[in-house]
């Protein structure tokens, strides 16, 4: 089978049209028609059918799939294997990283990785929900990701994840709240509160979802601000209250702001660096991985704060 075609129905597979496989590829949709026709004629076997306006895979479409990752992440390790010749990581590693793990990991990570000649790390911030992680993996190397305490990992039988940090989810409330001198609060003194969450589907809004369901206590939603730094000053000017990660809250002397966790309550999102399942045999996306993690470390004082050794390192989950 030709690797060219076994590319083309990989990116076919994982964005699901053709129209969007062939811009990532940088060709005609007629010309992955015609590779995905070429590659059925290989294999003697449908390998799409139509589906709507479209197509979709066929049962044995998807086996190829699966077989094909391993075929192109045979051809990743071969690739490795010829970058250990060379003294250093080189190359280019593209970095997708939600907003606020951004302002928590990206000075220190791009100041670990330039130490590195031949290394370029290309960041992007991206406002992702968890469902649209692995879309964002066929356009990256490394997507820096969040999800809910109470969710399972990201990773599946074609990515892998390494996990980098479990960060508590703490009331922020304005300095001059009536709970703020408290060490931890009950949720259900907070019945009668104005919160400001994040649109739905993402992380912080799912856990706060999740606490109506434990406690019974139905949060009264008034704004919903994705920018943590926005929800920040809308907290400390007394608009509302919020759940806020621990880390990245700004809860310095002067900043209206202080942050309290929930009594009896755990609320955490937990940070994962999600991949295609071979790539860090690659040693420039090994390289980044580290320093992802060694950031963490400098952050927490602990290579991985999951305090799951399941948790920790790169895994494969069956999906």
């Amino acid at each position: 089978m030709d690797i060219g075609r076994l590319r083309t129905l990989r990116e076919f597979a994982d964005r699901g049209s053709v129209t969007a496989a062939a811009k990532a590829l940088h060709c005609t949709p007629s010309a992955v028609s015609q590779q995905l026709r070429a590659l059925q004629s290989d294999v003697g076997l449908a390998l799409t059918e139509p589906a709507g306006r479209g197509l979709r895979l066929t049962d044995a479409g998807r086996a190829l799939v699966a077989r094909a990752d391993d075929v192109l992440a045979a051809l990743e390790r071969a690739e490795s294997e010829l970058d250990t010749y060379r003294s250093a990581p080189r190359g280019r590693v593209r970095v997708a990283i939600f907003q606020s793990a951004g302002l928590m990991l990206l000075p220190g990570l791009l100041h670990r990785t330039a130490e590195f000649d031949g290394l370029d790390v290309i960041v992007r911030d991206v406002d992702m929900t968890p469902p649209e992680v692995p879309g964002l993996v066929a356009d990256y190397d490394i997507v820096v990701a969040h999800r809910d305490e109470h969710a399972p990992s990201l990773g599946s039988d074609r990515l892998e994840t390494r996990h980098l940090l479990r960060e508590p989810l703490d009331v922020a409330l304005p300095a001059g709240h009536r709970l703020a001198k408290r060490r931890r609060i009950e949720l259900a003194e907070l019945a009668d509160e104005r919160w400001i969450s994040v649109n739905a589907g993402f992380p912080v809004d799912d856990i706060l979802q999740s606490l109506i369901i434990r406690t019974g206590v139905r949060p009264q939603v008034v704004q919903r601000i994705n920018d943590f730094r926005i929800t920040e000053r809308l907290v400390a000017a007394g608009h509302g209250i919020a759940l806020l990660p621990r880390y990245t809250m700004d809860t310095r002397r002067g900043s209206g702001l202080v942050g309290r966790p929930l009594a009896g309550i755990k609320a955490a999102r937990h940070v994962e660096a999600v991949y295609r399942l071979g790539a860090s045999s690659r040693p420039a996306v090994a390289k980044v991985l580290d320093a992802l993690a060694d950031e963490v470390g400098a952050l927490t004082g602990e290579r991985d704060s999951s305090g799951d050794p399941a948790r920790s390192g790169a895994r494969r989950r069956s999906a």
